[in-house]
């Protein structure tokens, strides 16, 4: 199994580093226009990253989408700000919100106000491609650990149906209570959730925990186990995401 490797942090929550063993080849091809208008619709990938981490070091995943699909695809990788976080003493580092124990559990203490003002974030970046045009149908929120459960957060939390959110280490950041809060449109969002299961940073349990949860809040979600995987993003995870995506995106006719 090819994977994007991550780092090695003893205590912090690990996040993707990019390294040497992925090999981006970019193969210049000649271009052939047709006179035919695009059918595809521009869409929009939101991709939220791990503690400690930056957009930018995250860019490299959108070149594995070769398909034709994502020729009008418009990506974002935006940055967390840098917040003190309880896990590792008190150090400030990109944290979309604060976590306050490694390894992560299904029942690990949560940051619910934390949360919520990163989702806020999150929705106003949302609320900036709608009004450029984009169907919220052709939206899709993807995030890893950290950024794997804001992406859940905040499309469980935006009041329109968007194409999809894609959970990649997660685990779910509030509580139950929250579900009441949910919008009924956003319940409609399809939610992809892929979790490795030798992972000693956001332990299995704490993905396994997310099915029940959505089910509980009416929300449709399909679980994907990687066998071997730890707290790292396989190519294999990232191919289906481009099937799943895909599948989903809407024409503009």
């Amino acid at each position: 199994m090819d994977l994007i490797t991550v780092s090695t942090k003893p205590i912090a929550l690990l996040t993707i580093t990019l390294g040497s063993t992925i090999f981006f080849i970019l193969i210049l091809r000649p271009h052939t226009f047709s006179p035919k208008p695009d059918s595809m619709a521009r869409s929009f990938v939101l991709w939220l990253h791990g503690l400690g981490d930056s957009g930018p070091a995250n860019e490299p995943i959108k070149t594995l989408f070769t398909s034709p699909e994502f020729r009008n695809t418009i990506w974002k990788f935006p940055s967390a700000p840098s917040n003190p976080v309880t896990c590792n003493y008190g150090s400030v580092m990109p944290s979309w919100f604060d976590i306050h124990e490694i390894p992560v559990t299904a029942d690990s203490p949560k940051d619910e106000n934390g949360v919520l003002k990163a989702v806020q974030n999150v929705h106003a970046m949302i609320d900036k491609e709608l009004a450029a045009g984009t169907n919220p149908k052709n939206i899709f929120v993807c995030g890893f650990s950290q950024g794997g459960a804001l992406t859940l957060a905040s499309v469980l939390l935006y009041p329109r149906t968007l194409g999809g959110g894609a959970v990649f280490s997660g685990w779910v950041p509030f509580n139950s209570t929250m579900i009441e809060r949910m919008p009924a449109d956003a319940k409609k969002t399809p939610i992809l959730w892929s979790h490795g299961m030798a992972d000693r940073t956001v332990l299995f349990e704490a993905g396994q925990a997310g099915p029940p949860f959505l089910e509980q809040a009416g929300v449709s979600c399909e679980f994907k186990a990687y066998p071997g995987l730890a707290h790292s993003i396989s190519n294999e995870e990232l191919r289906y995401l481009e099937s799943w995506i895909k599948t989903r995106l809407q024409s503009s006719s």
